[in-house]
């Protein structure tokens, strides 16, 4: 048996319980990928990251939804972060990720933030919309923006956000596109939220993802133009929630938020894996 620390922390939260949760597994060297697979498909989480440090200082990172590996995560790139900070004694106040999908992907504290830089991916407006779109959603979109990542429907309001009850089987037919509703915020005495959103991403063996960084490399520059800012407040409004500050810094998306620890132990994987 391999024995492996593993962490479970709650990222973009307020406090345990929300956000979403993320594992993380450092290694010293990669197991293999059918390893890690089963690994995160056993944690059954949104994802599992897993990183091993490079001569150089900077780490390789890893990220497997529980039926494959994610091309790109940001929940689980701030909660190794947070970890290596918190956890693994790592001093610098910035962290460099080299991801093989990704590219380079950085990570810096901000007062009490951890902030992700990452790449800002184009969109474009789309005018004729997939019928399993329309079906998995149940609504007509009063725009749809497609992009690497997805389908980015914007609906008339929060409410509209709120009231999706996503239908599996069409969504699933959509992979690898993601689909993700949005809106402007409801505006609430106190609150600066400028927009939410909503992900759905069951061709990756994830219905709902409670809250989704890599999503605000699209929903970041798409809402600064609606909106005519550079720093934004985004709110994903899954059932667990949680909150991000966004801020577009030329070809990059800066993306922060908190972390919350819930588990930390050990796992322990047999040798020979079939």
């Amino acid at each position: 048996m391999t024995r492996l620390q593993i962490f479970q922390v709650d990222a973009f939260a307020s406090r345990v319980f929300r956000g979403n949760p993320a594992a993380v597994v450092p290694l010293k060297a990669w197991l293999a990928d059918h390893v890690m697979q089963s690994i995160a498909l056993e944690n059954n989480l949104a994802e599992t990251a897993f990183f091993v440090p490079r001569a150089d200082g900077k780490f390789d990172i890893r990220w497997f939804t529980p039926s494959q590996e994610a091309p790109i995560c940001g929940h689980a790139t701030l909660a190794t972060a947070w970890v290596l900070l918190n956890k693994l004694g790592y001093s610098q106040q910035e962290i460099t990720f080299h991801s093989p999908l990704a590219g380079e992907l950085k990570v810096r504290q901000r007062g009490e933030l951890l902030e992700l830089d990452f790449p800002r991916y184009d969109y474009q407006r789309i005018f004729e919309y997939p019928e399993d779109l329309i079906a998995g959603i149940g609504v007509t979109p009063l725009e749809v923006y497609h992009s690497r990542i997805g389908y980015f429907c914007l609906l008339e309001s929060e409410a509209a956000v709120r009231a999706v009850r996503p239908q599996n089987a069409p969504l699933e037919r959509l992979h690898p596109n993601c689909t993700i509703v949005m809106a402007p915020a409801q505006a609430q005495q106190g609150d600066t939220c400028d927009f939410v959103s909503r992900d759905f991403a069951p061709g990756m063996g994830v219905l709902e993802d409670p809250v989704t960084g890599s999503n605000h490399c699209v929903l970041a520059p798409l809402w600064a133009e609606k909106l005519g800012k550079l720093e934004l407040h985004a709110r994903q409004v899954s059932a667990r929630s949680g909150d991000l500050w966004c801020k577009l810094a030329g070809d990059r998306v800066h993306i922060a938020g908190t972390v919350v620890p819930y588990l930390e132990g050990f796992i322990e994987v047999p040798d020979s894996l079939e």
